[in-house]
């Protein structure tokens, strides 16, 4: 019994850890006349689905919860709710970028397979271009070991797992 309630408590542990990526707010919405979310963006057209191993910075891939986004390894990509819609920077910080690893490219504009959200890049954490989707910043999740695993999704009630269209699945 006191194996199950310890094994129990530090399940509940590192599930806190893991989605205690809270930070302080930054960057403003969309632009004044709503034409954009900031940074520097592309517009997506359709293409097919390409799968794990793309050269592409998002594709997508069925899965369990539908159609959803993911980076050019097959790895499901999250937005999280406490970032600003627009915003210029992310709120994923120390820990919470630990286990919440930014999505980055060397492009201004990212390629993209089957996504047909507005796709662009903010500064990230480290300097880096950090990816967007109708403005929110990507990440992947520590947590997912393999492509296709989608166990970030509903993590502390902020992370989400994203439509190619940009929206978000659930919450």
């Amino acid at each position: 019994m006191k194996s199950r309630i310890a094994t129990g408590a530090a399940v509940l542990g590192l599930v806190i850890a893991l989605a205690g990526c809270t930070g302080t707010s930054g960057g403003s919405g969309g632009t004044s006349d709503g034409t954009g979310y900031g940074g520097e963006t592309s517009t997506a057209t359709e293409a097919p689905d390409s799968g794990a191993g793309s050269s592409a910075a998002l594709t997508t891939a069925d899965s369990d919860l539908g159609e959803i986004v993911v980076d050019g390894h097959g790895m499901t990509v999250y937005m999280f709710d406490t970032d600003t819609q627009g915003g210029d920077s992310s709120t994923c910080e120390g820990q919470c970028a630990t286990n919440w690893p930014a999505v980055t490219t060397d492009s201004d504009a990212p390629e993209v397979e089957g996504v047909t959200g507005e796709v662009g890049t903010i500064t990230g954490v480290d300097g880096s271009k950090q990816v967007t989707l109708n403005g929110w910043p990507l990440y992947t999740y520590a947590g997912d070991s393999a492509a296709g695993d989608t166990n970030g999704q509903g993590v502390g009630g902020v992370w989400w797992v994203l439509t190619p269209a940009g929206d978000k699945v659930g919450g």
